[in-house]
């Protein structure tokens, strides 16, 4: 087995622990927004099938490690590349974050009533946080080479998506809109 060198190990654990934190985070506020949203009359949606999130959010991290650490990944010539990637990738997740405001979850709660959030990245696109996913689901562990990390991450997650886009959307038609003005 090829050691990774110092600068390396550094580097993942890093990105590694930022991530770890940054969901822990985004747990700790989806919570807070799910019990705001709840006193106001949300409905959650698909409840089923967020443990393919969690699964996947828990396992992609370690499946990136070994396959550093065991596999023998290493950064080709894009790594620069790949870092700018995720980086987009946090500013887009950041930015779907922000112009949802309370209403942004990790779970498929819908308040009734409520208008079609159509500002942020929203107004470009219906789903900028999965997006942001999927890119930072590729690009973090071709950062570091694990091209089949990122693979099978990208993989698991376009069929969690699959399952979470339809429940999403079902659950957005099924909730009376506002007129618009």
């Amino acid at each position: 087995m090829n050691t990774p060198p110092p600068a390396l190990l550094t580097a993942l654990a890093a990105l590694l622990i930022a991530v770890a934190v940054e969901r822990l985070l985004e747990l700790r506020l989806s919570a807070r927004h799910g019990r705001a949203l709840a006193a106001r009359g949300a409905i959650e949606h698909g409840r089923s099938h967020f443990i393919l999130f969690v699964v996947l959010h828990a396992l992609w991290p370690v499946a990136l490690a070994l396959e550093v650490l065991i596999g023998g990944a290493r950064p080709g010539r894009a790594w620069p590349l790949w870092l700018a990637a995720f980086g987009l990738a946090q500013v887009l997740r950041f930015s779907a974050i922000r112009a949802l405001g309370e209403r942004w979850t990790t779970r498929v709660i819908v308040l009734p009533g409520a208008a079609l959030v159509r500002r942020g990245p929203y107004r470009f696109m219906r789903h900028p946080n999965y997006v942001a996913v999927l890119i930072e689901l590729i690009a973090a562990p071709l950062l570091f080479g694990a091209w089949r990390t990122a693979i099978a991450a990208t993989a698991f997650n376009l069929a969690a998506l699959a399952i979470r886009v339809r429940v999403e959307e079902r659950a957005l038609a099924s909730t009376p809109q506002p007129p618009r003005l």
